[in-house]
């Protein structure tokens, strides 16, 4: 017996919501430092920093609380991350200086971090043969916040204050918490087998126990590839209008286009990899990854912001084969009543893959020119397509017993 459908969509209208309020203003706090400090060299470190800060207190926190959630139940954890953003994104919103803005970033990843409880969460209640697309799905919720909160917040700032955008979402945050408190049953862990179908019943007998060694090469390459994502961040909406000239809501769009292509596309990923076994998906990554690397540098050089949105919307696409079936298959490995902190681990990687891929970016921009940022994003894809080559060469011995006691 599985949650209605109503939850699963309620869970990601919500998402979809809290994701796309924090997403408001993430093209634009570079834009918004610059007008606080004189200093070059403050103005580098804070442009990093408003991006990194959020991220450390994700990957010192999320573990802890994804075992708290395995224990007083995931709803709980959800309420309060909801309640940390709301509250910080208030309190940014009337920041007037660089240190207040970085603590409270800090502080918003530490109190909050939504995803990892939102996902363990959807595992509680859904069907654990459909844990694939549920990870697609809660991945598409992101993504549509993601575009639609970086084209808003593109158009608040063109007609309005920086202000704006942090009240807005703070309120956005708080509108969240009613129908999570009314509408969604609060659950500790996954329903008993029996009550599951076959193919749960299968694919859950073969997760236990986890396999550490499993989870670590799946986790290093989803690391790599989260890595090579952020890279851009902390300098893109300064690559864009330095190189295109543009107005800010073109700049909003272009970071939105890559949450376009994964909404587009990642369903299909869903269905695509849903009954691979984990080496043929590895397998088939190196493809998916290999497309990356050429998307990337495409972009890294053309002249043309028509070109340059063309390859964000592809490599859009191509990123909703990474995150959420590589989550997916974290998933599948760990027993039920881990799932919150194994996807806590798995969220604190990415966060920590974040942090090293926006230091690294930053990094590249003083040594190399931030126009030459995206041939370094090609070249750390290139690396994630070796740790995915190795990935299915190390798992070959441990699937095929797996995948013939699963028929």
């Amino acid at each position: 017996m599985t949650a209605p459908r109503w939850q699963i969509h309620l869970l990601f209208v919500t998402q979809l919501v809290a994701m796309g309020a924090m997403e408001m203003s993430g093209p634009f706090w570079p834009v918004h430092l610059r007008m606080l400090v004189n200093s070059d060299d403050l103005f580098s470190f804070a442009s990093v920093a408003v991006y990194v800060g959020p991220m450390v207190g994700i990957m010192l926190t999320s573990t802890f609380w994804g075992r708290m959630g395995d224990r007083f139940g995931h709803k709980s954890m959800m309420l309060r991350a909801l309640m940390g953003l709301a509250a910080t994104q208030m309190a940014l919103a009337f920041a007037g200086d660089v240190w207040s803005i970085l603590t409270l970033r800090f502080l918003q990843g530490a109190c909050a971090g939504y995803i990892a409880p939102a996902q363990a969460y959807g595992v509680s209640i859904e069907n654990p043969a459909n844990r694939t697309k549920l990870f697609a799905y809660l991945q598409i919720s992101t993504n549509v916040g993601s575009l639609g909160g970086a084209v808003v917040g593109g158009v608040i700032l063109d007609h309005a204050s920086f202000f704006w955008i942090n009240f807005t979402a703070g309120l956005l945050c708080i509108a969240c918490l009613l129908p999570v408190v009314i509408f969604l049953p609060s659950v500790k862990h996954r329903l008993p087998d029996t009550r599951l179908s076959d193919a749960g019943n299968a694919r859950n007998r073969q997760a236990r126990p986890a396999d550490p060694s499993r989870i670590a090469v799946v986790l290093l390459i989803l690391g790599v590839l989260l890595l090579a994502r952020m890279v851009t961040q902390s300098g893109f909406s300064l690559f864009v209008l330095g190189r295109f000239e543009v107005e800010n809501w073109v700049v909003g769009a272009c970071y939105g286009l890559l949450a376009l292509g994964f909404v587009t596309a990642a369903s299909f990923w869903a269905r695509y990899f849903e009954a691979r076994s984990p080496r043929d998906i590895l397998k088939r990554m190196c493809l998916v990854i290999g497309g990356c690397v050429i998307v990337t540098l495409i972009a890294g050089a053309t002249g043309s912001i028509f070109v340059f949105a063309g390859m964000y919307f592809v490599w859009g696409g191509l990123l909703g084969a990474t995150t959420p079936v590589l989550t997916a298959l974290i998933s599948r490995i760990a027993p039920d009543q881990q799932q919150g902190r194994v996807l806590g681990l798995a969220q604190s990687t990415a966060q920590m893959s974040a942090i090293c891929g926006i230091a690294l970016g930053g990094w590249f921009a003083q040594v190399a020119g931030l126009s030459n940022i995206y041939f370094l994003v090609g070249l750390v894809y290139l690396v994630g397509l070796f740790a995915c080559a190795f990935g299915y060469v190390r798992m070959r011995p441990r699937t095929r017993p797996v995948q013939h006691s699963g028929d």
